[in-house]
């Protein structure tokens, strides 16, 4: 259970037998919106990806291969936001479900695979980010000194002017 209202992390079931092992990920049902694109992403161990957030779209988080910790932020009201981290690992199959307007990343602990679904197609105007290691934020990353994109490293921070 999130500190966040509205995030919500779904264990999933996972039925093996000798051919190997079948996941059920998405069901439409179980959500408030229809996911319209999914994306796959990969991470070497070390990797920080975020924070980012969107006003419009939710996102659906699924690890195929890896261990994540996960940043969240609820940016939505004022005052100071609420922050959580959840960890995803691949050998406990969970999904994560991210409502619009919460900020959102993950340092790869390991090589990492995330299969990710969005409600909203990819738009650039509404994707905004915020620095990863934001003082107001504090999130407690489990690596000080991650491998960043160009684009996050300069991800400015809540109280930019």
């Amino acid at each position: 259970m999130s500190a966040i209202q509205g995030v919500v992390t779904t264990p999933v079931e996972r039925r093996a037998d000798d051919r190997g092992f079948f996941t059920e990920i998405l069901r439409a049902s179980q959500w408030p919106d229809t996911f319209v694109q999914a994306n796959h992403s990969h991470s070497r161990r070390g990797a920080l990806r975020g924070l980012h957030y969107h006003r419009q779209q939710a996102d659906l988080w699924y690890v195929l291969r890896g261990r994540a910790q996960v940043g969240l932020a609820d940016l939505r009201g004022s005052g100071t936001p609420t922050i959580d981290t959840i960890v995803l690992d691949a050998d406990e199959p969970a999904t994560l479900f991210i409502p619009p307007g919460v900020a959102h990343g993950y340092l790869a602990l390991t090589d990492l695979d995330l299969f990710y679904w969005v409600t909203k197609e990819y738009d650039s105007t509404d994707e905004f980010g915020v620095a990863w290691d934001d003082p107001v934020l504090s999130i407690p990353w489990e690596l000080n000194d991650p491998i960043l994109s160009e684009r996050d490293a300069s991800a400015p921070g809540l109280n930019a002017d």
